[in-house]
């Protein structure tokens, strides 16, 4: 039975990765080097040590992360202070069923608590929640299980009757590898061949949880 639902934030609740799909090949631009596509879509949800050791892989030991980072969040804030953020297909409509129906919700994102609490308030979802988890709380980022099993330990519910839902490949290993059930909800891209078991159902929208849930 489900008791908590885990939600990744960038691209499964609120439309946000497309941007970050815009703001670091910029950023890397910025400081003289070149990001492909394919690298970009690596980075989503990419935690703590592994996306600065994927950016010294990529561009040498001499490349400054930390503050290539700042200017990507620059670059992401002026974007959205113009634009606002969208909230995925379904994200308020699926957050009030999980509400209604007594089910603990909670993050568990790669994005830090200012930002997460900001984005949530500013998208009118953080009323919502019952717990907020960011990978920042934890020892390691994803791809590694600390957020989840953190997630599930902050809403107390053991994590056979938790469910994760997330966008990218990073994410369904993070909570996969917790031992999480998972619902994947491709975004930007469909990388299924690259998590194919991993995990426990592919659906289009968030409102499909509802059939996953009940049945």
């Amino acid at each position: 039975m489900v008791k908590a639902v885990l939600f990744d934030l960038d691209g499964t609740l609120i439309d946000t990765e497309r941007i970050y799909q815009i703001v670091w090949p910029q950023t890397i631009e910025h400081f003289g080097y070149k990001m492909t596509r394919q690298q970009a879509l690596q980075l989503r949800s990419l935690g703590r040590p592994f996306a600065p050791e994927k950016f010294r892989e990529w561009y040498g030991d001499d490349f400054d992360y930390h503050e290539a980072r700042e200017y990507r969040k620059k670059l992401f804030e002026d974007i959205i202070k113009k634009e606002g953020i969208s909230l995925k297909p379904g994200a308020k409509e699926i957050l009030s069923y999980l509400k209604d129906r007594g089910i603990l919700i909670s993050t568990a994102t790669a994005t830090d608590e200012e930002r997460t609490e900001r984005y949530l308030k500013k998208v009118g979802l953080f009323e919502y929640f019952d717990k907020i988890c960011c990978a920042t709380m934890v020892k390691e980022g994803k791809p590694k299980p600390d957020i989840y099993l953190y997630a599930a330990d902050k809403v107390g519910v053991p994590k056979e009757n938790c469910l994760a839902v997330e966008d990218a490949p990073n994410g369904v290993r993070s909570a996969s590898s917790a031992g999480i059930k998972t619902i994947y909800i491709p975004d930007q891209n469909d990388d299924e061949d690259e998590i194919k078991g991993l995990y426990y159902k592919k659906i289009g929208s968030l409102l499909e949880l509802k059939n996953i849930i009940e049945n």
